[in-house]
């Protein structure tokens, strides 16, 4: 009984170890995935940030142009003799400064667009860099974590080859049936009494059974392997699962 309930504390802590194995590899996931975000953000913002000073740009060689055009109406419009030519071109110059006016509030816009943007780039930088320590950082304690797990799984794998040696074969079936059937419990301790499995009281009679240890017993309820939890010989595997 003493090595069924060692290869069921093997088998716990092994399931254990495969469920953390997994969990790993997200876990990495998730980091370079929250990094990731944080690169594209840079990207947006830095592409965001060229196109405006393009724009800007093409919008001030615009302002230059229409300034050009202004100029020239002015020098024509000293040059006119007639008032109805002259009404036209201090109309042409009024639209000129209109169309120019329109692009100087545009370019005031970008440049506190661009302010803006140059700010959150420097903090988005600060961020992707901070980020990137804590990739550093994780990774290699899970990388760290999971080498740990991998040796302490080749010797729980060793361990339990031991245990069953040292167990019945017909025992064994049964234990492996129990497992699949019992979501990986096939042996329970019981406790004042209590399966501490399905957490429901065992027959006082059969308690009493148990504790004396003649037999293999399964509790009535829900059918797994169980042994006494009081008894000495089993406080090494209590110890280990805690």
């Amino acid at each position: 009984m003493k090595a069924l309930a060692g290869l069921q504390r093997c088998d716990n802590r092994i399931t254990e170890i495969q469920s953390r194995r997994v969990e790993g590899p997200l876990k990495i996931q998730m980091l370079e995935e929250g990094l990731n975000l944080i690169e594209n953000q840079l990207r947006d913002e830095l592409a965001r940030l060229q196109s405006c000073k393009e724009e800007r740009r093409k919008i001030e060689q615009d302002i230059e142009d229409f300034e050009n055009k202004i100029n020239k109406s002015n020098i024509k419009l000293s040059n006119i003799k007639s008032n109805k030519e002259y009404s036209a071109v201090l109309k042409e110059i009024s639209d000129l400064k209109g169309e120019r006016s329109v692009l100087e509030d545009r370019v005031i816009e970008l440049m506190e667009e661009i302010e803006a943007l140059e700010e959150s780039l420097v903090a988005s930088k600060e961020e992707k860099a901070r980020q990137e320590e804590r990739v550093r950082n994780d990774k290699g304690e899970i990388l760290r974590e999971l080498k740990a797990l991998e040796e302490e799984l080749e010797n729980l794998e060793m361990e339990r080859a031991q245990f069953t040696k040292n167990i019945d074969q017909d025992l064994l079936r049964m234990y492996d049936l129990l497992r699949l059937r019992k979501g990986g419990i096939a042996v329970s301790p019981v406790i004042q009494g209590v399966c501490q499995r399905c957490h429901m009281n065992i027959p006082p009679q059969v308690f009493n059974n148990l504790i004396r240890g003649d037999e293999l017993m399964n509790c009535p309820n829900c059918k797994r392997i169980i042994y006494w939890g009081g008894d000495q010989r089993f406080q090494d595997i209590a110890e280990k699962e805690q």
